[in-house]
């Protein structure tokens, strides 16, 4: 699970920056700043905390799915 979580943020991180790259410094920054508003948001917060809790609770099947 570390690593796809490491995968991710390499994603994001690899998408802002072609994102910035294209548009440049203050179009990139305003970019960042409304995907951080949106991370922070309390429905969002909500949203990956239940996300969350199911993952756990369903790991064993993923993964007896996942390895069959």
């Amino acid at each position: 699970m570390t690593a796809l979580r490491l995968l991710l943020a390499a994603a994001v991180a690899f998408a802002f920056y072609l994102i910035g790259a294209k548009a440049g410094r203050g179009r990139y920054k305003q970019i960042r700043r409304n995907a951080k508003k949106a991370w922070n948001d309390p429905t969002v917060k909500k949203a990956r905390a239940g996300t969350k809790k199911l993952a756990r609770r369903n790991t064993k099947k993923i993964t007896k799915a996942v390895h069959r």
